[in-house]
């Protein structure tokens, strides 16, 4: 059999989206083409959804029934329903046979937790724009509204006893969170709300998880690298539990308070570990089944309630997409799938950790993937976000594109998270461009890894997208060929254009329209498309409501009256990006093909 494209997209991968007290995992297949609900018991799997579209789910805790969140055709209008469990169910379900828990066509809903016969659920239905956090029974369907406060809303933990929930929000700055604790139960005249970090603070606050002392976040209050602390509930005064002086940590902590499961970030790879949530004390480190990755953005691990079990997903660049248990009492590790299997007797590329020299003396972190037998050209592919990073996961694209012998650069530009705060933060607002001058500074090193430099090209999806572009119009002598998933062409009519939920949420990084529109407009490739002359290919989902169809149309329109080759496609059944396996079967042999015809 031969490594091709059809081939890696036709791969299974599994994830993890909840573990319950005897073990039973609640996971995600996309073997149907979408991903769906599926659960693993005493080595048995039982396809539980049959969706048209992908979906995912909790357990609701002491019961056999799952919540289901599911959306159409990739709008991000997230419905919530419940299956029932019946083991003697003989076929998955389709949506009618779904019972509606909270369904609203025209707005979202978000599941951010599950409780004993209540969901706790995030919604912009009371005018669109702003999310409300609201606790509802399952029984009766009677709601209580605990946050109103406006704008986007993260995580939500409720405290065991009820009493209250952490919530954490966009803060005034990019990539903050402020923690907010709600009071259920506020005394007559007592404030509901309450602020226990500053909103101007330029910190993390991710993961909160309450135990008596306090609450846990993952932090990097006053730090360089996010860590493990208890916030004073009264206070918000940080006592530091876990911390590293040169790696970033997540923590996540077990619904009894006792143990933090803790993730280390080491270039790209996880290194998890179980601590003691009281002292931060070290307790066992856990073994993955390769050096991979487990946390964002992949499903983030999961605890059962009884706080024995943890689930992973588990994802390697040989290793497509896997689900591993974790169990506490018998200090075990172990994978529930095999989705390497599906490769047996392929020789898949690893990645070469590199620190790629900057103009101004910083280093680009990288990972290179060099083919049996290189051509000469190059391919750099750029992660969305912009406050993510690429990592060290599966991703069928780089390996078909090793496998026509292209090198494949994967770097962590300015921008990126995963390697300290001044990094994350170095391309903030009016910075912009110095995150698409770090594409120059790749460049320039291409030959000391055997790459032609007139033979590169550029491939990004959403942020990645953008940079494509960016690359492109503001480097138009260094690139070859572009490849544009959802990107961004003009900041200025993204903002403009993008659902309005989301405006206020990306302003912060970008700049806002009010004061900044000036740059923004500078910053945008659409206003040097003239500059444009290397090919360019685009992909987008007619029902994205991050990046709007409209920034490819206006790109394309305007690439191709300046006699540029640019192939487009316009998938009617996707939004920010491109779910389907059927899609994606389409899509990116096209997208391959085109880098072989103009990279030689």
């Amino acid at each position: 059999m031969t490594l091709d494209i059809t081939r890696l997209l036709e791969l299974t991968t599994w994830r993890a989206f909840d573990v319950s007290d005897d073990g039973r995992v609640l996971a995600g297949c996309d073997e149907s083409g979408s991903v769906q609900l599926v659960e693993l018991a005493d080595d048995r799997r039982t396809e539980l959804t049959a969706l048209a579209g992908a979906v995912t789910g909790r357990y609701l805790p002491g019961e056999r029934a799952v919540v289901v969140q599911h959306d159409s055709d990739g709008n991000e209008r997230g419905q919530l329903s419940l299956l029932r469990l019946d083991d003697r169910r003989r076929r998955p379900a389709r949506l009618s046979e779904l019972e509606p828990l909270v369904r609203d066509p025209e707005h979202v809903h978000r599941l951010l937790d599950v409780l004993p016969g209540r969901i706790v659920y995030a919604t912009n239905r009371r005018n669109g724009v702003d999310f409300d956090v609201v606790i509802r029974s399952v029984v009766t369907g009677e709601e209580h509204v605990l946050y109103d406060g406006g704008g986007m809303v993260a995580e939500v933990s409720v405290s065991p006893d009820s009493r209250y929930a952490a919530i954490t929000v966009p803060a005034a700055k990019p990539l903050s969170d402020q923690v907010i604790l709600a009071d259920t139960m506020p005394e007559t005249g007592a404030d509901r709300l309450r602020a226990l970090t500053g909103r101007d603070v330029a910190a993390r606050h991710l993961n909160p998880g309450w135990q008596a002392g306090g609450l846990v976040v993952t932090s990097d209050a006053e730090r360089e690298h996010t860590g493990i602390a208890r916030l004073d509930p009264r206070t918000g005064e940080p006592r530091w539990l876990v911390t590293s002086p040169t790696h970033d940590l997540t923590g996540r902590l077990s619904p009894d308070g006792r143990t933090l499961l803790v993730l280390t970030a080491v270039d790209g790879a996880h290194r998890p570990a179980l601590h003691d949530a009281e002292t931060g004390e070290h307790l066992m480190a856990i073994a993955l089944p390769t050096e991979g990755w487990c946390g964002f953005p992949l499903p983030e691990p999961v605890w059962s309630p009884d706080s024995r079990f943890a689930a992973l997903t588990f994802s390697s660049p040989t290793s497509p997409g896997d689900v591993l248990i974790v169990d506490t009492t018998a200090r075990t590790c172990a994978p529930l799938t095999f989705s390497a299997a599906q490769l047996a007797g392929e020789a898949l590329a690893e990645p070469t950790t590199h620190r790629v020299p900057a103009r101004d003396g910083q280093e680009i972190p990288c990972f290179r993937y060099a083919p049996a037998e290189p051509d000469g050209s190059a391919v750099l592919l750029i992660h969305g976000g912009p406050e993510s990073q690429s990592v060290r996961a599966f991703h069928p694209l780089v390996q078909a594109m090793v496998a026509r012998g292209h090198t494949v650069l994967v770097p962590n530009v300015r921008g990126s998270t995963g390697y300290g705060k001044n990094w994350y933060s170095a391309d903030d607002a009016r910075n912009r461009l110095e995150s698409v001058d770090d594409l120059a500074d790749l460049h320039r090193w291409l030959p000391e890894v055997g790459v032609d430099p007139s033979r590169a090209a550029l491939w990004g999806g959403s942020y990645g997208g953008y940079m494509v572009l960016a690359g492109l119009a503001f480097q138009p002598g260094l690139w070859a060929a572009g490849v544009d998933i959802v990107g961004i062409s003009s900041l200025v009519t993204f903002l403009e254009n993008t659902a309005p939920y989301r405006r206020a949420h990306r302003e912060r990084e970008y700049g806002s329209l009010a004061t900044d529109a000036d740059f923004l407009r500078e910053a945008s490739p659409l206003t040097r498309v003239s500059s444009i002359a290397a090919p360019l290919f685009v992909l987008h989902g007619a029902n994205d409501p991050r990046v709007p169809l409209t920034e490819a149309e206006q790109i394309v329109e305007a690439v191709r009256g300046n006699d540029v080759a640019c192939e487009f496609h316009v998938y009617p059944d996707e939004g920010h990006g491109l779910a389907k396996r059927s899609n994606r079967l389409d899509a990116y042999p096209k997208a391959l093909a085109f880098l072989g015809r103009h990279l030689g």
